[in-house]
């Protein structure tokens, strides 16, 4: 029986569910089935391994950041067949997000719409769940770490919560991701600027030279960006990342922009819109950074990919790898083998 079919008779189920619990559904039972080794019949993507920020992924297909805040379901999400699982965003102290309800699907549009607002148990609770898991243990593949700020931390205190995860996380990494990009966390994108990000990379940049000759280990870091940004955001953004020597950028994002979803149940909910209105705006952002960046450094999109076509447009916009979480809702485990074979 394929994962396409058992996910076709699945997902009536889990949309009759609100999409908050369908999510804490869905992921222990996953984890429970990798634990007993019953995800044999989910296809696997075949070897197409890929050198990115110096990382060799064992295929171009990641998971995104945002599905497994806590790291509490690695194991279940690398039955996928990901090249790489990116987990968090997680926060210095545990902080319970914004309140619920917080996650909407719009399935006319193939998108959802979510204000979670960093809900984590923070950073040790974090590190303890990586550092038990089976995939963490026998090194079994790609790690990403997606670090974040806390609510109530003022925005111009926020390196501090960046450099207090980054020094918990990095030892763990295979690669650690910079959120300056969430909408539900007040202020956050202001980060953005062009003044504020200079002074953010280059004491992260400072404190990962530091933490790459204590740990005798180079971790490379990469800085999440939102999709709403203009040509000129774009270049002082990419000009930061060359100025800063920093590893590889994120694009994009959730969007707030709600255009595509005008009129539809729950369309003007406040939040970060992702799935497929996303994809022509990030798409856009990541031909502007490749336009600025060149080789220079590696670009990962990330936005509205439901197909391997779409996986293929993105890595054509100039993306080195791609990422999923919202098509993995719509479309199930066999979209991850799907865009694999796409860009193989």
């Amino acid at each position: 029986m394929s994962d396409k079919f058992l996910y076709a008779l699945a997902r009536p189920l889990l949309f009759s569910l609100d999409a908050e619990s369908a999510h804490h559904l869905t992921l222990p039972a996953l984890r429970r089935a990798a634990a007993l080794g019953l995800t044999g019949f989910i296809g696997k993507p075949a070897a197409d391994p890929r050198t990115i920020m110096g990382v060799t992924f064992p295929n171009p297909v990641g998971l995104a950041a945002g599905l497994d805040k806590d790291g509490s379901y690695i194991d279940g999400l690398a039955a996928l067949g990901f090249g790489s699982i990116e987990i968090g965003t997680v926060t210095p102290r545990a902080q319970p997000g914004n309140p619920k309800p917080r996650m909407f699907r719009l399935p006319a549009a193939h998108a959802i719409i979510n204000r979670m607002g960093f809900n984590n148990g923070g950073v040790d609770a974090f590190v303890a769940n990586v550092q038990a898991s089976r995939f963490y243990q026998g090194k079994q593949g790609v790690l990403g770490l997606n670090i974040g700020k806390n609510a109530d931390t003022p925005i111009e205190r926020a390196a501090d919560d960046y450099l207090h995860c980054l020094e918990k996380v990095y030892p763990y990494a295979s690669y650690v991701t910079v959120n300056i990009s969430s909408p539900n966390t007040k202020n956050l994108r202001q980060l953005q600027g062009a003044s504020e990000l200079d002074a953010l990379l280059s004491q992260l940049k400072e404190a990962q030279l530091r933490l790459a000759d204590l740990h005798k280990r180079y971790v490379p870091v990469a800085l999440k960006i939102a999709p709403d940004i203009d040509s000129e955001q774009i270049k002082n953004i990419a000009d930061a990342l060359l100025r800063h020597k920093l590893d590889g950028v994120i694009a994009t994002n959730t969007t707030i922009t709600r255009d595509a979803v005008k009129g539809l149940q729950y369309g003007d909910e406040a939040g970060g819109l992702s799935g497929a209105p996303v994809f022509e705006l990030s798409n856009q952002v990541v031909r502007g950074l490749k336009a600025e960046l060149g080789d220079a450094l590696p670009i990962i999109g990330v936005g509205g990919i439901l197909s391997g076509s779409n996986a293929k447009a993105k890595m054509e916009a100039g993306a080195s790898m791609v990422q999923l979480y919202s098509g993995l809702i719509y479309r199930g485990p066999a979209l991850v083998k799907e865009c694999a074979d796409a860009l193989r």
